[in-house]
């Protein structure tokens, strides 16, 4: 048979688990000062890479037509099949971001029939 601690740990993990999925609190991992660090290292790999990239056009002349251009690469891609996006809220979370959301959707409404209306 189990041990009582052992169903105490689990009941314990069980409680913690479920309080858990509950709370709508952020705690950060990183400071402030280290996600300016990471992004200021992001942003001196972004120009080394564009450097490298121009240096190589330089040295190399004409690209070669099997290589992607650098316009081809950051080209957003676009998807053939259908795709749903969703999420669950509480009804508690509902009521708190209600008018964002119809907010959202109503932007989103009217730029799908502006584009239809385009076409």
């Amino acid at each position: 048979m189990v041990s009582r601690k052992v169903v105490a740990a689990l009941l314990l993990v069980h409680v913690a688990t479920m309080l858990a999925s509950q709370t709508e609190a952020f705690v950060p991992i990183f400071t402030h000062s280290e996600l300016q660090r990471f992004r200021e290292k992001e942003r001196n790999k972004g120009q080394k890479k564009s450097l490298i990239v121009q240096q190589r056009s330089e040295e190399e002349g004409p690209l070669d037509p099997t290589e992607p251009t650098e316009e081809e690469e950051n080209q957003v891609l676009k998807l053939t099949a259908p795709v749903e996006i969703g999420m669950r809220m509480s009804s508690r979370q509902l009521e708190k971001y209600r008018a964002a959301l119809e907010g959202l959707l109503s932007e989103v409404l009217l730029s799908a029939q502006n584009a239809s209306w385009q076409s």
